[in-house]
């Protein structure tokens, strides 16, 4: 269904009918209620306009027209900066969690380095020592204070 205005209906927004012209306009069902809305609207006193309107019109332009000759000077643009700096903020922790995950995996790297070339340069105990252990072990204990005062 279009929405297009009748020619009479145009002819009721154009200018005022003659008696003629709006008994034939409210003869017509779909358009007595436009008819009707145009008479109330006619009706009504234009409001007061302040003499200086005009002034204030033009200098309302000027302004405008000055904000926007004006150099573009840098600004808060929220709908700019922020994406920005939530994409710079995903960027550092990326890089952030990547440096530190390449330190631990470095660290780990010369830490097995370190325990193969420790491993590699002690000998093994032979299995006789391993059968003494306990021996040894007992003597590496510190003596017993009376028996170190009887040994004097």
């Amino acid at each position: 269904m279009e929405n297009k205005p009748s020619n009479s209906s145009e002819s009721l927004w154009r200018g005022k009918l003659s008696a003629a012209q709006r008994a034939d306009l409210r003869a017509q069902p779909e358009l007595a209620m436009e008819a009707q809305l145009t008479d109330a609207l006619a009706n009504i006193p234009d409001a007061a306009v302040p003499s200086n309107f005009t002034a204030r019109v033009l200098a309302a332009i000027e302004l405008e027209a000055a904000q926007t000759a004006r150099s573009p000077g840098w600004h808060w643009n929220w709908r700019l900066l922020l994406p920005r700096v939530a994409v710079a903020t995903a960027v550092l922790i990326f890089a952030g969690v990547s440096i530190q995950r390449h330190e631990v995996s470095s660290q780990r790297a010369v830490l097995v380095k370190n325990v193969a070339s420790v491993a590699a340069a002690q000998p093994l105990p032979s299995v006789e020592a391993l059968n003494n252990f306990d021996a040894i072990e007992r003597m590496s204990q510190p003596a017993d204070d009376q028996l170190l005062a009887l040994m004097q």
